[in-house]
């Protein structure tokens, strides 16, 4: 059963339901993660894969920041028929920029120093496999998050339209973390750059406030995480009540200025406790508007990639772009 007759046959209501898909691009970052000695092969040991099951798939690497996103667009603009990600969060953040608005699907193939839309949908971090489970999968239409700077302090490269986000956005010491965090490092360590520098970053943030209003309400908090998936980075999860189908985001703030209180979170945190903990607040809404609540500087991320300060405007943009997901067992 190939990706359209398994959509038809289970009738699921927010699917978009092209012409059966022949050709895609294959959009892989050869630097991203570890063991990048063996990924090309694996990646055409993929390419055959799909072959087989009838889509022909072009290789397109990508060559600096910025590129994955460039070349989804003119993906879109060739008319072809799938988008497939080869990469970690910051290359599949890039594709959706890309696809964004569009009605042309990206589907995935995990890879990179972390990869949270990989576990989100049960996909195997395993190239072939995953390869073996786009043409039987489902193509489902979904919203997405969209950052959007009202300060006139931030680089030329997150233009005043915003930048979209799959999975998780945030502001506070994860801003701070992913805006410091070395590249070189994160290349040739991967997840362990993001734990050497959360260390570092630990006793030395001071924790200023965030002033966050959503849904009429005005919070005072010194981290905000925005979520449209459970799953956070490494193994953790915070915003466990989101979900990629739900046109909202589930945000979870700390009120805390305390080092030690952040220092007891951690365990809590590991376990999945962490809404348990005191200063702890979790609500669902469309939009969320954080501001600094001072002088000083709050940075932000999405998808685990820095855009500067804020203020800024994380919103929910509804049939924002297709997702091909694994055909349920």
């Amino acid at each position: 059963m190939n990706i359209i007759q398994c959509a038809l046959a289970l009738k699921i209501s927010n699917e978009s339901m092209p012409e059966a898909i022949t050709n895609a691009l294959l959009i892989y970052n050869p630097t991203s993660g570890l063991k990048r000695h063996r990924r090309f092969a694996e990646i055409e040991h993929a390419v055959r894969i799909l072959k087989e099951s009838g889509i022909t798939a072009e290789m397109a690497p990508t060559t600096g920041r910025y590129a994955a996103r460039n070349i989804a667009r003119q993906a879109v603009d060739q008319g072809r028929g799938m988008v497939i990600a080869c990469g970690g969060d910051g290359t599949i953040n890039e594709i959706v920029n890309g696809l964004a608005g569009s009605h042309v699907p990206m589907a995935l193939l995990p890879a990179g120093t972390a990869n949270i839309l990989a576990k989100e949908l049960g996909i195997p971090w395993d190239i072939p496999h995953a390869a073996r489970l786009i043409s039987t999968g489902i193509i489902r239409r979904i919203a997405l998050g969209l950052a959007i700077p009202t300060g006139g302090n931030h680089s030329a490269a997150l233009s005043q339209t915003g930048r979209y986000f799959l999975c998780v956005a945030g502001a506070g010491p994860d801003g701070a973390l992913v805006n410091a965090v070395d590249e070189g490092l994160k290349k040739r360590a991967g997840q362990l750059a993001y734990w050497a520098e959360g260390a570092r970053l630990l006793f030395r943030y001071s924790f200023p406030r965030i002033r966050v209003r959503s849904s009429g309400v005005e919070r005072k908090a010194t981290i905000i995480v925005v979520g449209r998936t459970a799953h956070y980075g490494g193994p953790f999860k915070i915003t466990t009540g989101a979900s990629l189908f739900e046109d909202s985001f589930e945000m979870l703030t700390n009120s805390t200025r305390s080092r030690l209180r952040y220092i007891a979170c951690l365990p809590a945190l590991w376990f999945g406790k962490i809404r348990q903990m005191r200063g702890i607040e979790t609500w669902k809404a469309a939009e969320v508007i954080c501001e600094a609540n001072g002088t000083g500087l709050v940075y932000a991320q999405v998808d685990g990639e820095p855009i500067g300060p804020l203020p800024i405007i994380f919103r929910i943009v509804p049939d924002a772009i297709s997702l091909v997901t694994p055909a349920p067992h």
